[in-house]
Protein backbone atom coordinates (compact mmCIF):
# COMPACT_ATOMS: atom_id res chain seq x y z
CA UNK A 1 0.00 0.00 0.00
CA UNK A 2 1.41 3.50 -0.90
CA UNK A 3 1.27 6.13 1.32
CA UNK A 4 -1.21 9.38 0.32
CA UNK A 5 1.75 11.52 -0.26
CA UNK A 6 4.25 8.92 -2.39
CA UNK A 7 0.83 8.57 -4.57
CA UNK A 8 0.53 12.06 -5.25
CA UNK A 9 4.10 12.81 -5.76
CA UNK A 10 3.74 10.27 -8.29
CA UNK A 11 1.32 12.24 -10.86
CA UNK A 12 1.53 15.81 -11.91
CA UNK A 13 -1.77 16.57 -12.55
CA UNK A 14 -4.04 14.53 -10.95
CA UNK A 15 -6.55 17.21 -11.46
CA UNK A 16 -9.17 16.78 -8.84
CA UNK A 17 -8.76 14.17 -6.00
CA UNK A 18 -10.95 12.62 -2.90
CA UNK A 19 -9.33 10.79 -0.40
CA UNK A 20 -11.22 9.17 2.54
CA UNK A 21 -10.30 6.63 4.98
CA UNK A 22 -8.67 5.98 8.77
CA UNK A 23 -6.55 7.66 11.08
CA UNK A 24 -3.92 5.09 12.10
CA UNK A 25 -5.72 4.46 15.88
CA UNK A 26 -8.53 4.24 14.31
CA UNK A 27 -10.35 6.69 16.07
CA UNK A 28 -10.96 9.27 13.21
CA UNK A 29 -12.41 9.52 9.96
CA UNK A 30 -10.23 11.42 7.53
CA UNK A 31 -11.29 13.24 4.75
CA UNK A 32 -8.58 15.61 2.18
CA UNK A 33 -9.80 17.08 -1.16
CA UNK A 34 -7.68 18.93 -3.48
CA UNK A 35 -8.65 20.92 -6.48
CA UNK A 36 -5.77 21.72 -9.92
CA UNK A 37 -5.93 23.73 -12.25
CA UNK A 38 -4.19 24.75 -15.73
CA UNK A 39 -6.25 27.11 -16.81
CA UNK A 40 -6.03 30.73 -15.25
CA UNK A 41 -9.43 30.70 -14.72
CA UNK A 42 -9.48 27.49 -12.95
CA UNK A 43 -6.31 28.14 -10.68
CA UNK A 44 -7.98 31.73 -9.58
CA UNK A 45 -10.03 29.98 -6.83
CA UNK A 46 -9.92 29.40 -3.37
CA UNK A 47 -11.63 27.70 -0.17
CA UNK A 48 -13.51 29.48 2.17
CA UNK A 49 -15.69 27.63 4.95
CA UNK A 50 -19.21 28.02 5.34
CA UNK A 51 -21.75 26.79 8.24
CA UNK A 52 -21.86 23.42 7.02
CA UNK A 53 -18.65 23.14 4.92
CA UNK A 54 -16.55 24.88 2.38
CA UNK A 55 -17.33 26.69 -0.94
CA UNK A 56 -15.33 27.45 -3.89
CA UNK A 57 -14.79 31.54 -4.61
CA UNK A 58 -12.79 33.51 -7.24
CA UNK A 59 -9.57 34.37 -5.75
CA UNK A 60 -10.03 37.62 -8.16
CA UNK A 61 -13.33 38.20 -9.93
CA UNK A 62 -12.08 40.12 -12.29
CA UNK A 63 -10.07 37.38 -13.78
CA UNK A 64 -13.39 34.72 -13.51
CA UNK A 65 -14.25 33.78 -17.18
CA UNK A 66 -17.11 30.89 -16.65
CA UNK A 67 -18.06 30.19 -12.84
CA UNK A 68 -20.32 27.04 -14.02
CA UNK A 69 -17.62 24.45 -13.35
CA UNK A 70 -15.68 25.68 -10.97
CA UNK A 71 -17.37 27.33 -8.26
CA UNK A 72 -18.96 24.95 -5.96
CA UNK A 73 -19.46 23.54 -2.39
CA UNK A 74 -17.13 20.92 -2.47
CA UNK A 75 -17.80 19.59 1.17
CA UNK A 76 -20.81 19.66 3.05
CA UNK A 77 -22.08 17.89 6.18
CA UNK A 78 -25.42 16.48 6.66
CA UNK A 79 -26.44 15.26 10.17
CA UNK A 80 -22.79 13.52 11.02
CA UNK A 81 -22.09 12.69 7.77
CA UNK A 82 -19.93 14.18 5.06
CA UNK A 83 -20.65 14.72 1.48
CA UNK A 84 -17.78 15.71 -0.68
CA UNK A 85 -17.00 16.19 -4.11
CA UNK A 86 -15.79 18.23 -7.38
CA UNK A 87 -18.59 19.77 -8.52
CA UNK A 88 -22.36 20.69 -7.50
CA UNK A 89 -23.42 17.75 -7.18
CA UNK A 90 -22.61 17.96 -3.93
CA UNK A 91 -25.91 19.70 -3.51
CA UNK A 92 -27.59 16.94 -5.14
CA UNK A 93 -26.26 14.27 -3.16
CA UNK A 94 -27.57 16.12 0.41
CA UNK A 95 -30.91 17.23 -0.98
CA UNK A 96 -31.61 13.18 -1.66
CA UNK A 97 -30.07 11.69 1.41
CA UNK A 98 -32.26 14.52 3.40
CA UNK A 99 -35.20 13.65 1.59
CA UNK A 100 -34.31 9.86 2.59
CA UNK A 101 -32.82 8.55 -0.67
CA UNK A 102 -29.28 7.07 -1.30
CA UNK A 103 -26.06 8.13 -2.21
CA UNK A 104 -26.31 6.22 -5.54
CA UNK A 105 -29.95 7.08 -6.13
CA UNK A 106 -28.51 10.53 -6.39
CA UNK A 107 -25.74 10.01 -8.61
CA UNK A 108 -27.66 8.40 -10.82
CA UNK A 109 -29.60 11.56 -11.99
CA UNK A 110 -26.13 13.26 -12.86
CA UNK A 111 -23.41 12.33 -14.89
CA UNK A 112 -19.59 13.81 -15.91
CA UNK A 113 -19.04 17.37 -16.58
CA UNK A 114 -19.93 19.19 -20.12
CA UNK A 115 -16.56 20.41 -20.77
CA UNK A 116 -16.05 18.10 -24.30
CA UNK A 117 -13.19 17.04 -24.89
CA UNK A 118 -12.18 15.87 -21.89
CA UNK A 119 -15.68 15.14 -20.40
CA UNK A 120 -14.40 15.67 -16.82
CA UNK A 121 -15.85 12.59 -14.31
CA UNK A 122 -17.48 13.68 -11.79
CA UNK A 123 -16.12 11.98 -8.14
CA UNK A 124 -18.29 11.99 -5.67
CA UNK A 125 -17.75 10.92 -1.41
CA UNK A 126 -19.65 10.05 1.71
CA UNK A 127 -18.18 9.93 5.12
CA UNK A 128 -20.39 8.27 7.60
CA UNK A 129 -20.32 8.54 11.23
CA UNK A 130 -19.22 4.91 12.16
CA UNK A 131 -16.15 4.97 9.92
CA UNK A 132 -17.30 3.80 6.80
CA UNK A 133 -17.26 5.22 3.60
CA UNK A 134 -18.39 5.68 -0.70
CA UNK A 135 -16.99 6.38 -3.92
CA UNK A 136 -18.40 6.79 -6.82
CA UNK A 137 -17.00 8.33 -10.27
CA UNK A 138 -19.17 9.04 -13.25
CA UNK A 139 -17.37 9.49 -16.48
CA UNK A 140 -17.77 9.03 -20.13
CA UNK A 141 -17.20 5.82 -21.76
CA UNK A 142 -13.12 6.09 -23.01
CA UNK A 143 -14.06 9.63 -24.30
CA UNK A 144 -17.24 9.06 -25.43
CA UNK A 145 -20.25 11.39 -24.44
CA UNK A 146 -23.03 9.10 -25.98
CA UNK A 147 -22.88 7.17 -22.88
CA UNK A 148 -21.96 7.85 -18.90
CA UNK A 149 -20.47 4.79 -16.74
CA UNK A 150 -21.52 5.46 -13.12
CA UNK A 151 -19.20 3.06 -11.12
CA UNK A 152 -19.64 3.21 -6.91
CA UNK A 153 -17.25 1.51 -4.38
CA UNK A 154 -18.56 0.67 -0.65
CA UNK A 155 -16.27 0.50 2.23
CA UNK A 156 -17.77 -0.94 5.49
CA UNK A 157 -14.85 -1.07 7.76
CA UNK A 158 -11.73 0.28 6.46
CA UNK A 159 -8.48 -0.74 8.38
CA UNK A 160 -7.01 2.02 10.60
CA UNK A 161 -4.30 3.92 8.70
CA UNK A 162 -5.82 3.12 5.19
CA UNK A 163 -7.82 4.74 3.14
CA UNK A 164 -8.90 5.17 -0.98
CA UNK A 165 -8.21 7.63 -3.02
CA UNK A 166 -10.53 8.90 -6.43
CA UNK A 167 -9.26 11.62 -8.86
CA UNK A 168 -10.09 12.98 -11.98
CA UNK A 169 -7.50 12.34 -14.44
CA UNK A 170 -4.96 9.46 -14.72
CA UNK A 171 -2.50 11.87 -15.94
CA UNK A 172 -2.49 15.23 -17.45
CA UNK A 173 -2.50 15.05 -21.87
CA UNK A 174 -4.56 16.88 -24.36
CA UNK A 175 -7.91 15.78 -24.19
CA UNK A 176 -6.83 14.99 -20.50
CA UNK A 177 -7.34 10.83 -19.67
CA UNK A 178 -9.99 10.13 -17.34
CA UNK A 179 -9.31 8.31 -14.04
CA UNK A 180 -9.46 4.36 -14.89
CA UNK A 181 -9.74 1.02 -12.39
CA UNK A 182 -11.15 1.00 -8.76
CA UNK A 183 -10.20 4.08 -5.92
CA UNK A 184 -7.06 3.26 -4.85
CA UNK A 185 -5.43 2.01 -1.63
CA UNK A 186 -3.38 4.79 0.29
CA UNK A 187 -1.84 4.63 3.87
CA UNK A 188 -3.86 8.23 5.11
CA UNK A 189 -2.44 9.40 8.34
CA UNK A 190 0.24 11.64 9.00
CA UNK A 191 2.71 9.58 10.79
CA UNK A 192 4.95 11.55 12.56
CA UNK A 193 1.87 13.56 13.91
CA UNK A 194 -1.93 12.37 13.23
CA UNK A 195 -3.88 15.81 13.21
CA UNK A 196 -5.01 17.53 10.05
CA UNK A 197 -2.73 19.91 10.06
CA UNK A 198 0.34 17.39 9.76
CA UNK A 199 -1.04 15.70 7.09
CA UNK A 200 -2.13 19.12 5.11
CA UNK A 201 1.46 19.95 5.45
CA UNK A 202 2.66 16.55 3.83
CA UNK A 203 0.38 16.63 1.45
CA UNK A 204 0.16 20.05 0.10
CA UNK A 205 3.98 19.18 0.00
CA UNK A 206 3.00 16.51 -2.02
CA UNK A 207 0.62 17.88 -4.78
CA UNK A 208 2.50 19.36 -7.71
CA UNK A 209 4.04 23.00 -7.14
CA UNK A 210 2.75 24.43 -10.51
CA UNK A 211 -0.41 23.09 -10.62
CA UNK A 212 -2.13 22.77 -6.88
CA UNK A 213 -4.92 25.57 -6.11
CA UNK A 214 -6.41 24.27 -2.65
CA UNK A 215 -6.24 21.80 -0.12
CA UNK A 216 -9.25 20.61 2.45
CA UNK A 217 -8.31 18.06 5.49
CA UNK A 218 -10.57 17.09 8.21
CA UNK A 219 -9.77 14.49 11.02
CA UNK A 220 -13.41 13.52 12.64
CA UNK A 221 -13.73 11.98 15.79
CA UNK A 222 -15.88 8.98 15.36
CA UNK A 223 -17.31 9.08 18.55
CA UNK A 224 -18.22 12.74 19.37
CA UNK A 225 -18.21 14.21 16.18
CA UNK A 226 -15.10 17.01 17.20
CA UNK A 227 -13.95 17.76 13.63
CA UNK A 228 -9.92 19.25 13.30
CA UNK A 229 -10.25 20.94 9.85
CA UNK A 230 -7.52 22.75 7.95
CA UNK A 231 -7.67 24.75 4.42
CA UNK A 232 -4.62 25.56 2.43
CA UNK A 233 -5.17 27.87 -0.37
CA UNK A 234 -2.10 28.94 -2.86
CA UNK A 235 -3.12 31.99 -3.40
CA UNK A 236 -2.87 32.94 0.15
CA UNK A 237 0.38 31.44 0.48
Amino acid sequence: MTELTAYLRERTYPGRGIALGRSADGKKAVIVYFIMGRSVNSRNRVFVRTEDGIRTQAHDPAKMSDPSLIIYHPVRTVGRGTVVTNGDQTDTIRDALLAGQSFAAALRTREFEPDGPNWTPRISGLAAPDGSYKLSILKSLDGDPRCCCRYFFEYDRPQAGMGHIIHTYAADGEPLPSYQGEPAPVGMDAPDAPDAASLAEQVWAALNEDNKVSLYVSYIDLASGERDTVIVNKHDA
